[in-house]
């Protein structure tokens, strides 16, 4: 993408959002972030170089704003509350993105495009006892952002769903590798540095991965090191 960019980060404030605007910042893009208003002071350190929308992101009219000129909508898909955030979030952003614009969203393993996945027993209990938690004490739908994801692959929007591993604190270690299907021995180590999830998704901003969802490792991970051989990160 040309250094003229200017790219809309859906759920800035958190985390991986922060890494998403210091990557696009030190590419000298533009950049619209979106957070709830009790988040925005969590951007206090780029207040004076990002455009901050405040409000629930799975708002319409907040994402119409956020997004309205920008060629890329890069949007963490947090499943928070008990009221579709994901699912919201995800069909703002499939409607009012401008019509060309490359849409990268984050989710983790658990989601599948084609059932060709396979999980290990003890990944899909951790699924079900989180799932099962999470609805006890209300604090997030993660069945939502199965919902979220199904949306986002029935469009035909130029969208990509980077799919992430556990995630770990740490300096950058490179690009990801990715795979198509969890259950690739590439992928074994399960864990990726936060850093390197938020490159993932500014690096797919280009055409390469438009309809695919890559599950992604850390490059330096022993299953990478052991498995990976194509030099731009594909299996």
């Amino acid at each position: 993408m040309s250094m003229t960019t200017k790219v809309c980060i859906v759920g800035a404030s958190g985390k991986l959002g922060q890494y998403l605007v210091q990557h696009a910042l030190d590419r000298g893009w533009e950049v619209v972030g979106v957070c709830r208003e009790r988040s925005v002071p969590k951007l206090d350190r780029f207040a004076d170089r990002i455009t901050i929308v405040p409000g629930p992101t799975n708002d319409p009219d907040v994402i119409r704003r956020a997004a309205a000129g920008c060629d890329g909508v890069l949007t963490v898909l947090a499943p928070w509350g008990v009221q579709q955030y994901a699912s919201g979030t995800a069909q703002a952003v499939l409607d009012h993105a401008a019509p060309d614009a490359r849409l990268i969203f984050s989710c983790g393993w658990h989601i599948t495009r084609d059932g060709q996945d396979s999980y290990s027993r003890r990944f899909l209990a951790t699924v079900r006892l989180m799932t099962w938690l999470a609805k006890a004490v209300r604090a997030v739908e993660i069945d939502d952002q199965v919902e979220a994801c199904r949306r986002i692959f029935a469009s035909e929007r130029r969208w990509t769903v980077v799919r992430g591993s556990d995630l770990e604190e740490g300096p950058s270690q490179g690009l990801p590798v990715w795979s198509r299907h969890v259950g690739d021995p590439v992928l074994a180590s399960n864990l990726t540095r936060r850093v390197d999830f938020a490159l993932f998704m500014i690096e797919a901003l280009d055409d390469r991965l438009v309809h695919e969802a890559p599950a992604i490792v850390g490059r330096l991970s022993a299953s990478a090191l052991a498995h990976h051989q194509d030099p731009e990160g594909a299996r």
